[in-house]
């Protein structure tokens, strides 16, 4: 038989597991009625307007479908979150049916860190004045669109920026001088619009590190500045342009140069002197009026990707290293170079 204490513990035991049971069918209810209590409190009421209206002024795109004033903004497509103060810190619009242009309301997301409209050929106008009020932005990407008119001077002013591309679009006019103002660019992406004038010279004397340089696609024209040489790149890219004279100030023994593109423009300089920096890997300078020989140390370096063709070349190409490694079309269409893989010097 039982004791009447086991009978007691028994009741007791019990009673708490009613309790429980009523606590959690009772949980079950509410939550049923507020599916999501501490999530609805995420979303800042002004950054969620503010995205209410982006997408109203885009005509209400599919990729925006998540947007809905029921929900936490913090959680839609497209943006992120701060985890600390849950304002909207990322704006990235990706490859969708979108047309129009870019709302000027991105300007009043005060937090703002990044912000992405990329491959989007519908997207069109101008790049709004409205985001140089975005003082905390680190990342800018507006390419692969047909933004149009000229690349605005306001970008100088936002000191936080460490990568900057506006490639792949119809932009014109000149390259503002102020963007050299930025402090913290790790990379410009200019390349591919319709850009015209000259490099600016400001190019020579970033304000902070040197960053790497996409200019190639347009239609620049002069020649490149000697301030240029000043700087120590890791990539630069000036092809298919309309620059001419010397470029031989961008290379040296003791700079970091990795990789290089001046192909397809009309420089002039001789080849022969010119230093290679033992870092470099891809060096393109095919289809220009380059004159000179191949200097020797180019045998030393560890190239992964070469083109000298289409240019004035003469001499033996050096005859150790990699040089042979890659075929004649890397060679062909010079003033009289010679030797393997191109047919024996005689």
């Amino acid at each position: 038989m039982f004791s009447s204490t086991t009978t007691s513990k028994g009741k007791g035991q019990m009673k708490m597991e009613a309790s429980s049971l009523l606590f959690l069918s009772l949980s079950l209810l509410y939550f049923s009625f507020f599916p999501y209590p501490i999530l609805s409190a995420k979303c800042n009421p002004d950054d969620k307007r503010v995205l209410l209206s982006i997408k109203e002024s885009l005509n209400n795109p599919y990729i925006l479908a998540s947007w809905k004033a029921s929900s936490d903004c913090c959680d839609w497509y497209c943006v992120q979150c701060d985890r600390t103060t849950n304002r909207i810190r990322s704006l990235t619009i990706f490859s969708g049916e979108l047309s129009g242009q870019i709302p000027a309301a991105v300007g009043d997301l005060p937090y703002l860190e990044m912000l992405e409209f990329r491959k989007l050929s519908n997207l069109t106008g101008q790049i709004p004045a409205s985001i140089s009020k975005l003082n905390r932005l680190k990342v800018v990407r507006l390419s692969w669109t047909n933004l149009s008119g000229p690349i605005p001077s306001f970008f100088s002013q936002l000191k936080n920026l460490t990568f900057l591309d506006l490639s792949f679009n119809d932009l014109s006019g000149s390259i503002p001088s102020s963007l050299s103002q930025l402090p913290n660019l790790d990379a410009l992406h200019l390349d591919r619009n319709k850009l015209t004038g000259e490099i600016p010279d400001s190019f020579g004397k970033f304000a902070g590190k040197t960053p790497d340089l996409f200019l190639s696609h347009n239609q620049l024209s002069g020649q490149i500045p000697k301030s240029l040489g000043d700087l120590n790149f890791t990539v630069i890219d000036l092809s298919r342009n309309k620059l001419k004279g010397d470029a031989s100030m961008l290379f040296g023994f003791s700079k970091s140069l990795q990789r290089i593109d001046l192909s397809r423009n009309v420089l002039t300089f001789d080849l022969t002197s010119v230093k290679f920096p033992t870092s470099l890997t891809s060096l393109d300078l095919s289809h220009n009026k380059i004159a000179g020989s191949l200097p020797a140390n180019l045998a030393g370096l560890n190239l992964q990707l070469l083109n000298v063709s289409y240019n004035r070349l003469c001499g033996e190409i050096p005859q150790e290293g990699k040089l042979q490694s890659f075929d004649y079309t890397s060679y062909f269409h010079n003033r009289c170079l010679c030797g393997s893989p191109l047919p024996s010097c005689k």
